[in-house]
């Protein structure tokens, strides 16, 4: 009876630990938390006492917080690639012969301009310029 007592008041902290991470605010804090949380469950069940709660609960937390850092890391290097790509990048409309508009994106390339099929523009081109090659 004592084991099954045990067992559920594990799943409870547990199940209100997890409740209590999903407001944090980056990966790195998720993992911290979850972390904690399976490491002091870990710890209980090994070594049945404090003491290994509380060393699982400091592994479990330093580890989630390490892989959760790296997933921290990834995204903000995705995000900033993301940035360079839209501060490199110009849209000209391009009118086609029925009065709609077209999108056509250059990408800036040292002091030029390169178009979509790879052409190069050593100035930015107009909506005349890129007509011929873009409207329809």
């Amino acid at each position: 009876m004592a084991k099954h007592f045990i067992a559920i008041t594990i799943a409870l902290v547990v199940s209100a630990g997890l409740l209590s991470v999903s407001g944090c605010q980056n990966d790195a804090q998720k993992g911290a938390g979850i972390g904690a949380l399976v490491g002091a469950g870990a710890g209980q069940l090994i070594g049945g006492d404090t003491k290994s709660t509380l060393i699982g609960a400091g592994v479990g937390a330093g580890a989630g917080y390490m892989v959760g850092n790296e997933r921290d890391k990834k995204k903000t290097q995705a995000e900033m690639d993301e940035l360079r790509s839209e501060m490199n990048t110009v849209t000209v409309n391009v009118t086609n012969s029925n009065g709609s508009k077209s999108q056509v994106k250059l990408r800036k390339q040292g002091t030029g301009y390169v178009g979509p099929r790879g052409e190069f523009y050593d100035h930015l081109p107009t909506d005349e310029e890129l007509r011929p090659v873009y409207a329809f």
